[in-house]
């Protein structure tokens, strides 16, 4: 089943601080093997299939490091298409030497933890078949397991990378918030998305058409984290994807009966979240 199209609400791009444009440039481009869409002075938009621009890195002004403690983001998510590919992607990072910050199973699906030259968090995973997923009363169920990365790596003895497969997308967001009962009332009854599972009181994981997470919320910076500086490494802005008009509209109502503040422009409403994290709201 397919959970980033239609009839489905869902994340598709990231917009991402960072401290030096061309170390950045050098890690999504040499690394990961990303190209560039769209350039200027100061921030570039990157591809995977030269159409559409799944990441965009911008050095501000006076740029900072990341700040610690702050809302946010925790990581984005690059989903690709299959089993061997992420089999590829380890091998990759295996062979050139490039830190891991974790692996995991997760049960619905299989990842990889590193972060940028400044600190942004990348998870780059595969799903297993949604029949398999477990649910318990509405709840998906997932854990935190050791990855089987012998038996991954045996799907691909490939040493030959030329980059994230053109199939690969932003398969999920995961932030950092100030207050989660906020994030809910925003992400869930404003935005429209749903609650797929919670962690206790620290963190919820959302999504639409029962995906097991388009969006992970957690108060893991502290409880009453600041957003961080305009300037500081970190997430811009992100957007998320209505089906149509109608469903983009009624969630911009619902935001603003809530007292939310949106902003149209010709590409789509502009709104910030309760813990200063800003998106766009566009249509498929």
């Amino acid at each position: 089943m397919n959970f980033h199209t239609a009839p489905k609400t869902f994340v598709e791009h990231v917009h991402l601080m960072v401290e030096d444009l061309n170390r950045s440039l050098s890690f999504y481009q040499d690394i990961l093997g990303l190209s560039i869409l769209n350039k200027s002075e100061k921030k570039i938009d990157l591809t995977l299939d030269g159409t559409t621009s799944l990441l965009t890195i911008e050095q501000p002004y006076n740029a900072q490091p990341k700040q610690p403690r702050t809302a946010g983001l925790y990581h984005f998510a690059l989903l690709v298409p299959s089993r061997k590919e992420l089999a590829r992607v380890l091998r990759h990072l295996l062979n050139i030497g490039y830190p891991l910050q974790g692996a995991a199973d997760h049960l619905v699906s299989e990842a990889l933890y590193l972060a940028d030259p400044d600190g942004n968090g990348i998870e780059i995973y595969r799903d297993r078949d949604s029949a398999d997923w477990q649910w318990d009363n509405g709840q998906v169920v997932m854990t935190t397991e050791p990855l089987d990365a012998e038996g991954l790596l045996a799907e691909s003895v490939d040493t030959n990378y030329e980059g994230l497969p053109k199939g690969t997308i932003m398969g999920h967001l995961h932030l950092h918030v100030a207050d989660l009962e906020e994030a809910e009332a925003f992400y869930c009854s404003g935005l429209g998305f749903e609650v797929v599972q919670r962690l206790g009181n620290q963190a919820l994981f959302i999504s639409t058409g029962n995906y097991h997470h388009h969006l992970g919320l957690n108060i893991w910076s502290g409880k009453g984290a600041p957003a961080p500086a305009s300037n500081a490494v970190g997430i811009h802005e992100f957007t998320v994807v209505y089906p149509t008009n109608e469903a983009r509209r009624e969630a911009v109502m619902r935001l603003e009966q809530a007292g939310y503040v949106s902003a149209q422009s010709e590409t789509g409403y502009y709104v910030t979240d309760p813990s200063g994290t800003k998106m766009k709201l566009a249509v498929e």
